[in-house]
């Protein structure tokens, strides 16, 4: 993985994305069907592209938003949908497309009140919440985000009643509708102009922020995070929840302190990413140069990504934690510390995450429930509480409330940073002690991930792996003992494969939303068995593209 000279130093002017031209583009551009990359493409969150490349503009989101709201007619989903933006520069663009879709289909319509914006676990709390107890006149939402991608990325995402994001049936038939109305023109799309949709009877103003900051206390223990007086820093990064934690920190009554308010589409205030993009990762160090350089003067900080659906943690001992140290460190913390949780509630992986979870499940005594990347493997155990938890290496996770029941069905980047607060508080040292003692007790685990880019073709190849193709029978001078294209958990195919020895693993697969490849590796040994391992498994992803 070739690091840019510019990662981890401040964005330079001309990386920043021209946000006029960007947006004109949205408005202007015309996609052409026939080509791969400018047809809608649903995968592992939503449809994502830039207006640039015509891959996400005004086109998409017409008819991806006429598809929803036809699906949702066929299932015979009529209660309100819930909507929300992130801060990117084309997802105020995209509502507003939408919206003028989902008044003119008469759609009950809930925006956020005020125009704020809208993380995405807000969403998945808002259908679940307003679900509850219903069988009929189900809610649904739609999250316009890219996530943590680039500035000039747009995002749309559907999650159905569960809350979640949509599965690969919904988005197959949602996708496959949305390009033939592309191919057809747009005819069939029906459409209002934007003030009269805004005053639609239809459309309703909901208040996000309030529903969702009352309710945490059900999930978080804030009375010992008060209690133990924990001084605790937040950066949202500019991001959906930027004006959530002034109200967490008052209505909790937290020693809290919001490094920046700011909000920029240009994303100015970012250090650039390891490959010299501008990307809203809180799992990168090089992205999250401003809050590391902050870690002293907090107990324990964390930022979260565009969306807020992803978390990052920053301690003083060790400054930003790997995602899936923290995530192990969560897993052994809650299921010690959630009493009315099910004694049979299963621990939620990707088949890309650490191993160290599987150490801990083992000693917590609970089952493991190993699922291809994409939280949507992680929904329906989430809906009824048959998982505790579930989470993916990328820094995404969601848990059930302290009394076992659902909380969101969709990632939630604001609850663990949360949580990382009641952790040091209840057990009087920070989640990077923490991890360093599980380390001690149940064995070193040296990871690293190459990423490299990838044309669509090559995605393809490397998502068709299939375990005959890799002709090797060791992994770094060990006997291979499996090689897995469907994961443990489910038997759903993994995009890729996975091949495991004795002190190691690897896994290799296509990115679902960003054009570049990704290997993943671990081994229980040390860092020179861990790049025999990489070693390898760069060796069999090159064979496989060099056919393609």
């Amino acid at each position: 993985m070739e690091i840019s000279p510019l990662a981890g130093k401040p964005a330079p002017p001309a990386l920043l994305v021209n946000v006029p031209k960007l947006v004109a583009a949205y408005y202007t551009g015309v996609p052409d069907p026939s080509v791969p990359g400018q047809r809608v493409a649903f995968g592992t969150s939503g449809h994502r592209g830039s207006s640039f490349e015509t891959s996400f503009n005004e086109w998409h989101v017409l008819a991806i938003s006429q598809a929803i709201c036809e699906y949702r007619a066929g299932q015979g989903i009529n209660g309100p949908l819930y909507i929300g933006i992130d801060t990117h520069a084309l997802s105020q663009p995209a509502f507003d497309s939408a919206l003028e879709v989902l008044a003119a289909n008469g759609v009950e319509t809930m925006i956020a009140a005020g125009g704020e914006y809208t993380p995405t676990p807000g969403i998945s709390h808002a259908i679940l919440g307003y679900n509850r107890a219903r069988t009929t006149g189900l809610a649904d939402g739609i999250v316009i985000t890219p996530s943590h991608n680039p500035p000039d990325n747009g995002g749309f995402k559907y999650n159905p009643p569960n809350g979640g994001p949509a599965d690969t049936g919904v988005t197959g038939w949602i996708q496959n509708r949305a390009n033939a109305l592309l191919e057809g023109g747009l005819k069939g799309v029906k459409r209002m102009p934007l003030a009269q949709a805004r005053t639609a009877a239809t459309t309703h103003g909901h208040d996000y922020l309030n529903a969702y900051v009352s309710d945490l206390a059900n999930i978080v223990d804030f009375d010992v995070i008060r209690g133990a007086g924990v001084h605790l820093g937040v950066d949202p990064l500019g991001g959906a929840g930027v004006h959530y934690w002034a109200p967490i920190a008052e209505r909790y009554k937290l020693d809290l302190t919001v490094v920046s308010e700011e909000v920029d589409p240009q994303f100015a205030f970012m250090t650039v990413d390891w490959d010299g993009q501008i990307r809203m990762d809180p799992s990168s160090s090089y992205a999250m140069q401003r809050l590391i350089g902050l870690k002293d003067q907090y107990d324990v900080a964390f930022a979260c990504d565009t969306d807020h659906d992803r978390h990052g943690i920053v301690t003083r001992s060790g400054g930003l934690m790997e995602p899936n140290h923290y995530l192990s460190v969560l897993i052994d913390y809650l299921f010690q510390h959630r009493p009315q949780w099910n004694k049979q509630a299963a621990i939620g992986k990707t088949v890309v995450s650490t191993t160290m979870i599987d150490r801990v499940a083992k000693r917590l005594g609970r089952q493991l429930f190993e699922v291809p990347v994409g939280f949507k493997w992680f929904v329906d155990g989430l809906f009824d509480g048959s998982l505790g938890f579930g989470g993916e290496e990328s820094a995404g996770a969601a848990f059930l409330r302290r009394d076992g029941a659902v909380w969101t069905t969709d990632k939630d980047g604001i609850v663990p940073a949360l949580l990382s607060a009641e952790i040091t508080a209840r057990r009087g040292r920070n989640p990077g002690e923490l991890y360093r003692d599980l380390v001690q007790e149940l064995g070193e685990v040296v990871a690293d991930r190459v990423e490299a880019p990838a044309t669509s073709e090559q995605k393809t190849a490397l998502a068709q792996l299939s375990p005959k193709q890799v002709q090797s029978t060791e992994l770094a001078g060990e006997k291979i003992d499996s090689v897995l294209d469907h994961a443990p958990g489910n038997q759903a195919p993994i995009g890729g494969i996975k091949v495991t020895a004795a002190s190691g693993w690897f896994a290799a697969r296509p990115s679902g939303t960003e054009d570049i490849y990704k290997i993943y590796a671990e081994s229980f040994k040390d860092k020179a068995h861990l790049r025999l391992i990489l070693q390898q498994a760069q060796k069999i992803v090159d064979t496989a593209l060099a056919q393609h």
